[in-house]
Formats: structure tokens, sequence, C-alpha cells
């Protein structure tokens, strides 16, 4: 692995981004539409808002990172441009962190978006900072993007890299406590919460809403998402193939 193929890389995939202006709407736009409609869907109770807005804040990005990252890596092997480049002296580390910096950066933009439309004009209140709910958002958007990049590597067509969404994340996101109490849940469940990363997002977007400051508890959750995406992309070298199928 090195820094200047890892870069290369990353240009490449903004340059592409720069050009697909659809792509970069659905990655900006969709998560502030979503928490727009999720904002008066609850127009009445505000107090509903204020409890599941900074959740939210980390399971969209998630979602849409990771259908954006699976199609578009899914795209570029279809199209032999990724057997291509790993005939060049390019590692498959280099690609995949090329990869994830380049959709990293687009996470920044998306939570930053997210974080202040959330705050800033919905009034979502918070007891705690809001550099923390950017920080996990933008983990999440990482995780996301890590994921993605895995998944791609099991699927043959962009269809059925649309169909890991339902394996993949929406058990996290019926397990993760944004629907009820982990600590209800049948104790086979609450296992298996225990290590999917989603439930760490939305575990500290929780603390992140009802507890000042930026805690320890918080700061393991934070470590936890991060550590995932590191996984995820470690897995993902691990899978990727020379030969397109």
């Amino acid at each position: 692995m090195t820094l200047r193929r890892t870069l290369a890389t990353a240009r490449r995939v903004l340059a592409q981004l720069r050009h697909d202006p659809r792509t970069v709407a659905l990655m900006l736009v969709v998560p502030c539409v979503l928490i727009v409609l999720l904002k008066y869907v609850f127009d009445g109770r505000p107090q509903v808002f204020d409890h599941v807005g900074a959740p939210m804040l980390g399971a969209f990005p998630l979602t849409v990172m990771f259908l954006v990252t699976a199609v578009a890596t899914l795209r570029e092997r279809t199209s032999g441009t990724l057997e291509r480049l790993l005939t060049m002296p390019l590692g498959r580390l280099d690609l995949l962190l090329g990869y994830g910096l380049a959709f990293g950066l687009v996470a920044l933009v998306q939570a930053a978006l997210a974080v202040g439309l959330t705050v800033g004009v919905l009034g979502l209140h918070t007891a705690g900072p809001h550099w923390g709910l950017l920080a996990v958002a933008v983990s999440d958007g990482l995780l996301g993007t890590a994921l993605g990049l895995f998944v791609s590597a099991f699927a043959a067509t962009e269809f059925q890299a649309v169909q890991f969404m339902p394996a993949f994340l929406l058990p996290q996101l019926l397990l993760c406590g944004l629907f009820a109490p982990r600590a209800g849940m049948a104790p086979a469940l609450r296992g298996l919460s225990d290590v999917l990363p989603l439930s760490y997002a939305v575990d500290a977007m929780n603390r992140l809403s009802t507890r000042p400051g930026f805690g320890s508890a918080t700061a393991v959750d934070l470590l936890v998402l991060l550590g995932s995406a590191a996984l995820a992309l470690a897995l993902g070298a691990a899978t990727l193939r020379r030969r397109t199928a």
C-alpha cells in the first residue's frame, strides 16, 4: 500500500462523481429530505422528533452510502475498469482505501449538511455537543461506504448489490434500538444487537441527545464504528478478485 496510489484512486473517484450529479444528489440531498419528512411526521409532537432525530442522523447516512458505494463499485467491476486497474501496480488495499477516502469526503459533506439542517433549521434539541453528532454521522457514512465496498465483491449485477441491503442493513435497523430499547429484547436478539455496529451509533446518538458533554462511553461507541469500517475494508481487500465474472 502506498499513499500516492491511494490518493490517485481517490482523485479519480471524485472526478467521476463530479460528472454524475444524480449520484451526488442522492448522497447529499436524500438524507436531508428524509430528516425533513421525519420532522413533519411528528409535527404535532416535537418531543418525539427530539428523541428519534439524532439516531436517524446515524441511520440515514449508513443506508445511503451503503447503497451508492455498492452499486458504484460493482459498476466499475462489470465494466472492466476495476480489472484493468488491478493489472497495474495498484494493490487491492490501495484501491479500496482510495474509494473509502473519496466517499468518506462525501460522507463528511453529507453529515455536515444533515446535522446543520437538523440542528440549525429544524430545531433538534440535544444536550451533548453538535460536533459529536457530526462525528458519529460521519463515522456511520464511512461504515456504510466500507460495507458497500465489501458486499460488492459478492454481487454479479447492480440488482444483486441492491438485494444485499435487506440482508446487511434491515436486521441492524430492527435491532439497533430505534424501534424498541435493546434492553427489553429477547436475550438472543440482545446478544445479536451487541455485535451489530449500528447499535453503537444509536447508543452514541442517544447519549448525545440526553447527556451533556462527550463522555468516554460515546467515545468507545465511535471507536467501535470506525473499527467496524476498518474491518469491512480489510475484508473487502481480502475478497476483491482480479478477474471479473
